[in-house]
């Protein structure tokens, strides 16, 4: 039995394809929301949220392409769907989702077909939240251990972390209450699932304290923490303060991945985060035989 794990294979640039997917995810949930159910006063935050999502989605299909090295892997990829490959599934989601992204911007700036328009507005509105959370089982479907001991919670995580960096952008730009409380919400939510994972995982959740992962993870927790307490404090009231409060929600947002991407390496790097969780379960099936 192999113990120990090699390094993950990926570069940071995975890290802006997590965040950016995130918001654009977030982004386009909430204003498909906000048209179908939201007020007239949300018009604005809505189409802030659309041209919010568009350009990111197409960024972070740019991304993969460049993460896989040759655009002919990325091709590779679409012809096949592996219902049990987080990155297949996700490849199809990622097309999906940005090419109903332009067909619905193309068609909301020219104020045509609008039967076309809400069809791609419901392909990314089901599709929104998969792209949101599937990044998070992608990287606990690996033998790397702080990332595979945490397959229930990632998915989380990084759904939250989207709402929240859905949110906190849009209201950089249309300071409403939807896209403040949805910031609000999902910046508590991260928070919570953060530490409710890093418990449950117990020694391996070491590394989330230790070097770049730590400095990281302390980061997310004090921008976020700041930043949602700066929105539902001032937020209202001061479109300063929400500007400030979305920012620090969005770098901390930034800094959880970079944490959750750094504690992979070092999880790798350390075998007692291999060989612990190994032994725990080699008892427990002692125990139960």
């Amino acid at each position: 039995m192999n113990l120990f794990v090699a390094d993950p294979h990926w570069y940071g640039l995975v890290v802006a394809y997590f965040f950016l997917g995130g918001i654009a995810a977030g982004a386009y949930f909430l204003a498909t929301l906000l048209e179908w159910f939201g007020t007239p006063d949300d018009a604005r935050t809505a189409r802030v949220a659309h041209w919010v999502a568009f350009p990111l989605v197409s960024l972070c299909l740019l991304f993969l392409v460049i993460d896989l090295g040759r655009p002919e892997r990325f091709l590779n990829m679409l012809r096949v769907f592996k219902v049990t490959s987080p990155m297949s599934v996700g490849t199809w989601i990622l097309v999906a989702s940005s090419s109903s992204a332009t067909g619905a911007a193309a068609l909301e700036a020219f104020g045509v077909l609008r039967p076309l328009k809400w069809l791609a507005e419901l392909t990314w509105f089901t599709t929104g939240a998969p792209l949101a959370t599937y990044t998070g089982a992608l990287v606990a479907n690996t033998a790397i251990p702080v990332w595979s001991e945490a397959r229930a919670e990632l998915p989380w995580v990084f759904g939250a972390g989207a709402c929240a960096s859905a949110g906190a952008a849009a209201t950089l730009f249309a300071p409403g209450g939807p896209a403040r409380r949805a910031a609000i919400a999902g910046a508590v939510a991260e928070l919570g699932l953060m530490q409710a994972m890093e418990k449950r995982l117990g020694l391996v959740g070491e590394v989330y304290k230790q070097g770049e992962s730590g400095r990281f993870a302390r980061i997310s927790k004090a921008c976020t923490a700041a930043g949602a307490g700066l929105l539902a404090w001032r937020g209202r009231e001061s479109r300063a303060a929400a500007a400030a409060g979305g920012a620090l929600v969005l770098a901390g947002s930034l800094a959880l991945r970079w944490s959750v991407f750094k504690a992979g390496f070092q999880s790798a790097r350390d075998p007692r985060y291999t060989v612990e969780p190994q032994k725990e379960r080699l008892q427990q099936k002692g125990e139960s035989a």
